[in-house]
This record gives C-alpha cells, sequence and structure tokens, in this order.
C-alpha cells in the first residue's frame, strides 16, 4: 500500500479533477457525471462546474448543446447529466412501488404517456392545456402540477427521457433505447466504479455513504455492500491510509501531482469540495453551503463559491451581477495570501468569470 500524507491528497484531488480544459462532452464523459441544481446564484450548478473543464465555456452551454449530445439527464447518487451509456447502470429500476401521485390521479399517467407517443416532445405547459392544471403534493411539501410530476415519475421509471430543456424546464420525450446490461452485479459493480472516479480520493466511509444515496430501486441494500467489497478488494483500485481515514482511488491514474498556480471559484456541488467530510479533513475547516438556511444564521452566505489558491481552499465568495457588471464579495478561512502571484491569479480568474456570464469584470 502506498504511504501518503494528507498535502499529497489535497494535490492530487485537485489536479485530477480540475483537468486540463476539453470538449463538452469530452470534459463529461471524464467527469462521469455533473450535478444539475436549479439555483442560479449567479449560474446554475452545471455551469459553473462545467466552466473550468470545457474550453470556452459560457453560462447555459449545456443547455443549449444537450440536444445533440449522447448525454443524458437521470438520478444517481444525486440528480444530474451523465454519458447515455452509462444510464444502463440505472435502469431498469426494480421494485418499484405505486407513487402517490398514481394513487391521487391514477387515469393521468397513461393519458399522459399516450399524449407523447402522439405528439413527440412535450412542455410540461403543453399537458396543462390538454388536461387542466391540476395540483398535487411534490417532493418538498409544496404545490406543483399533477401532470408535471406524472412527467418525472415516467422519466425516472425509463419511460421518458429529457429531450432538451428551455429556460430550465425540462421537456420530454419518449425513451427508444433499451437500458438494460448484463446483470446486476455489473450494474453494481459500475456505479460504484462511477463514484471513485467521481470523487476520489474518495475515503471508505464516504464512498458507503455516498452509494446509499443511490435508490434502492437501481442498487439494493445486498448489491450495494457486494460490489463496495468487490471494489476495494479489486486491483482496479489503489488506497492508502491518511490520519487513520483509508482512502481509495482509480489504480491508472499519476497520483503524485503538482497543482498549477491559479485560482478558482467553484459551485458548492464541484467535486473537489462536494465531499464535506473530506474537505474538512483536507483543509482543516467546515465549509456549508447555506442557500436554505434562514439569513440570520448564515456564515457563508446564500451561495458562496468555495475559493481555491494552487490546492487549497483558503476562503469562499459571494458573486453577483449588478447593472452588467460583477460584484464579488471574498471571505478568507484564515488570512488572505499576500504574494502578487495570488493577486494576479485572482484578477485572471474573475475575468475568466465575466466572460463567463458576459458581464463586465469587477
Amino acid at each position: 500500500m502506498a504511504r501518503f500524507d494528507a498535502a499529497a491528497l489535497r494535490a492530487y484531488a485537485v489536479s485530477r479533477s480540475l483537468f486540463p480544459p476539453r470538449e463538452l462532452e469530452a470534459a463529461i464523459r471524464a467527469l462521469g457525471f455533473v450535478q444539475i441544481d436549479p439555483i442560479r446564484a449567479p449560474a446554475r450548478a452545471q455551469d459553473l462546474v462545467l466552466r473550468h473543464r470545457v474550453a470556452n465555456y459560457r453560462n447555459g452551454d449545456l443547455d443549449r448543446r444537450y440536444p445533440d449530445l449522447p448525454v443524458v439527464e437521470d438520478y444517481v447518487h444525486v440528480y444530474g447529466v451523465l454519458p447515455r451509456e452509462t444510464r444502463r447502470l440505472l435502469h431498469p429500476r426494480a421494485g418499484e412501488p405505486r407513487f402517490h401521485i398514481e394513487s391521487e390521479h391514477p387515469q393521468l399517467p397513461p393519458r399522459v404517456l399516450a399524449h407523447v407517443r402522439l405528439h413527440g416532445a412535450t412542455h410540461p405547459r403543453d399537458l396543462a392545456r390538454a388536461f387542466g392544471t391540476q395540483r398535487t403534493v411534490n417532493g418538498w411539501g409544496g404545490q406543483s402540477a399533477a401532470t408535471t410530476r406524472v412527467l418525472a415519475l415516467l422519466h425516472y421509471r425509463g419511460v421518458l427521457r429529457v429531450a432538451r430543456r428551455v429556460n430550465g424546464t425540462r421537456v420530454y420525450d419518449l425513451e427508444t433505447e433499451d437500458a438494460r446490461t448484463s446483470t446486476p452485479a455489473v450494474r453494481a459493480t459500475g456505479l460504484i466504479r462511477l463514484l471513485v472516479r467521481l470523487y476520489a480520493p474518495l475515503s471508505d466511509n464516504s464512498l458507503k455513504s455516498l452509494a446509499k444515496m443511490i435508490d434502492t430501486r437501481s442498487l439494493s441494500a445486498e448489491a450495494r455492500a457486494a460490489a463496495i467489497s468487490r471494489v476495494m478488494r479489486s486491483a482496479w483500485v489503489a488506497s492508502a491510509t491518511v490520519d487513520g481515514e483509508r482512502y481509495f482511488w482509480p489504480a491508472d491514474e499519476n497520483v503524485r501531482c503538482e497543482p498549477r498556480a491559479e485560482v478558482r471559484l467553484l459551485a458548492p456541488f464541484d467535486p473537489v469540495v462536494w465531499d464535506r467530510r473530506r474537505f474538512e479533513r483536507l483543509w482543516d475547516w467546515a465549509y456549508r453551503f447555506e442557500a436554505y438556511t434562514p439569513a440570520s444564521g448564515r456564515r457563508f452566505g446564500y451561495y458562496a463559491l468555495p475559493l481555491l489558491w494552487r490546492d487549497a481552499a483558503i476562503g469562499w465568495a459571494n458573486v453577483t451581477t449588478r447593472g452588467g457588471k460583477l460584484d464579488v464579495e471574498l471571505a478568507f478561512a484564515r488570512k488572505r495570501p499576500r504574494d502578487v502571484g495570488f493577486r494576479r491569479e485572482l484578477d485572471a480568474e474573475l475575468a475568466r468569470f465575466a466572460a463567463f456570464l458576459d458581464v463586465d469584470g469587477a
């Protein structure tokens, strides 16, 4: 087993995930999965993640190019976009019970499906016109259009796919590809490997927690435990114990990395910072996502972006646009770096951020 310390893991975690920019499809394939989140502050998470990894990426490029890419939207451990062939690891989802919307409106799912079969790509407002504006309780306890909930249900079950988005709203069409793959064991192993590739170096405890987030209809508890054990014992992974925690990563990767002297403003859901347990252990302070925290209880801000300098997470930024100009508030976990290199690279990152949003710089 190789010997590493926290500094080596930090450098590796940053360098491997923030790879040199490439084309959009290639970047999604390299990551394996990009989380989607609807909050725009100042841009959605998927765009903030991709801007570091795609050459000349601009806000909204994923939505604009999505229909022409071999990718799909679906749930893994959270909701996001992934290569189309990876969908085979999630479907068919087994043992699906009836959902609340089916009990409340039992005739609606077959009617919605018939409508999509007849008319093709369907926006939720098309169904509102066709079937009225019946309401139902959504997953957050609020009210949503019943037809919109049915679209999401049929997508979850693999019957529909997201064809495109219009101003962030999903437009659905029939799923025409069979998602079946060889065996449940192959699917389970593939999902565990996806998590390791996305978040490496990934600790034993974090991997188990992440795997539990995958819907049991895609990955049963028994298959999950067996797949984790299988992957951990395989030659596919390498590992090391650092500060009492065992970390795993793909064995085909070079772990000895030298991070680039760059400043990065990361999305709260960026793979570099997604694992809060790892974040706190490697950088020795706790970052929190506070969009759902009452304003009076926030320390970091509504949508604080972790601030990375080389391989050090040194603080955070809240970024808004005012009058077509970037407005940035910086804060630091400890002391602000005083060297000229940091100031130069911070200015370069803010210029990139402004170009990404198509606004004037700060």
